[in-house]
């Protein structure tokens, strides 16, 4: 199944040479992407997610983060090896990238046409009368009212959900084949999470983009994404179809953040709403533990889990759990 990757990750390791020391960010992450598919990253903040996007983007700062060994291979080529001319063709154009906060991720003294146009001076070639003409209709596929006069709008005219939706226009503009949303809603009330959530969606269904949908939200997860990959401590722990990773959760680490979402009418027996936390903090990504990362947050740790990584143990078919525990039901244990 491997060939037919859209996307392919192959033992990604991304650090940061600081004069604090060196922050693990990025840890021998190994993953593909079919096309046409959206593939969920979720872990906690720190873990590794936007890291692992903006190496694919490689927008990595030089310095002091590095790629330091791995392989992401697009369209048969590895895009660590491409010059900095070869990898902005692809920028924007084959694979685009919806950042976190619009705000800060918009120039605040260019109108928003004139920057949706730029990426079709960029890379198409056209006249500026042509991008702002493009502009326009990019805008009214997001559905933003009136796009005629938004185009002639700056950044902080515009609401947070108004910003969020011309972000995506740039996005798309080029018709990529890979859209990365990190975090596409934060900052943004349930409503318009909705409403954005929704218009990808429609938008992935009528262009076929693949999408790397990450977050922290589970929700979105399970509403969303065909597969998911659980991250920690800049390393996969669990990898699943959204169904099983659901029904039948391997990772103590994932069975964690499931049981740490909200249910409605659950109460302790005080009357108060239940709300199970993950006891103890994420582990320095300068000092990482020397066995498994989440060992010491786990309950079901042994002396095992504090000495020796575990590999990925697949436990069914297109399941991975990195955890000692599921070593004897797995169907083939591979390091990763």
């Amino acid at each position: 199944m491997q060939n037919d990757y859209l996307l392919e990750v192959k033992n990604l390791t991304t650090r940061f040479h600081t004069q604090r020391g060196v922050a693990h960010a990025v840890n021998g992450v190994s993953f593909g992407m079919y096309p046409g598919e959206i593939l969920g990253v979720v872990g906690e903040s720190g873990c590794g997610k936007s890291v692992t996007a903006q190496s694919i983007m490689r927008l990595i700062p030089e310095p002091p983060g590095r790629i330091e060994s791995g392989e992401i291979l697009y369209d048969g080529k590895d895009i660590v090896s491409l010059s900095t001319r070869q990898m902005r063709k692809i920028r924007g154009d084959r694979i685009s990238m919806i950042f976190q906060e619009p705000m800060t991720s918009l120039n605040p003294v260019k109108t928003v046409g004139r920057q949706i146009g730029e990426v079709y001076a960029l890379h198409r070639g056209v006249s500026k009368k042509e991008s702002m003409q493009k502009a326009v209709e990019m805008l009214e596929k997001v559905q933003v009212p009136e796009p005629a006069r938004r185009v002639k709008e700056y950044p902080h005219q515009l609401s947070g959900g108004m910003r969020q939706r011309v972000m995506i226009a740039m996005a798309l503009a080029c018709d990529p084949e890979i859209l990365i949303a990190d975090e596409p809603t934060t900052a943004l009330d349930v409503t318009v999470q909705a409403q954005i959530m929704d218009l990808m969606l429609k938008l992935q269904a009528k262009q076929k983009t693949s999408i790397m949908m990450i977050t922290h939200d589970l929700g979105i997860i399970a509403e969303m994404a065909n597969r998911v990959i659980v991250m920690y401590a800049g390393r996969i722990v669990e990898s699943a179809p959204t169904r099983p990773l659901f029904r039948e959760t391997g990772h103590p680490y994932t069975k964690g953040l499931m049981n740490s979402v909200p249910v409605i009418g659950s109460k302790d027996a005080d009357g108060n709403s239940r709300l199970t936390e993950i006891t103890g903090m994420v582990p320095s990504l300068y000092d990482l533990p020397q066995g498994c990362s989440f060992a010491p947050r786990c309950p079901h740790r042994n002396e095992r889990c504090q000495n020796e990584l575990p590999p990925l143990f697949q436990v069914s078919p297109g399941h991975e759990v990195r955890c000692w525990m599921c070593e004897s039901a797995s169907v083939k244990g591979a390091a990763a």
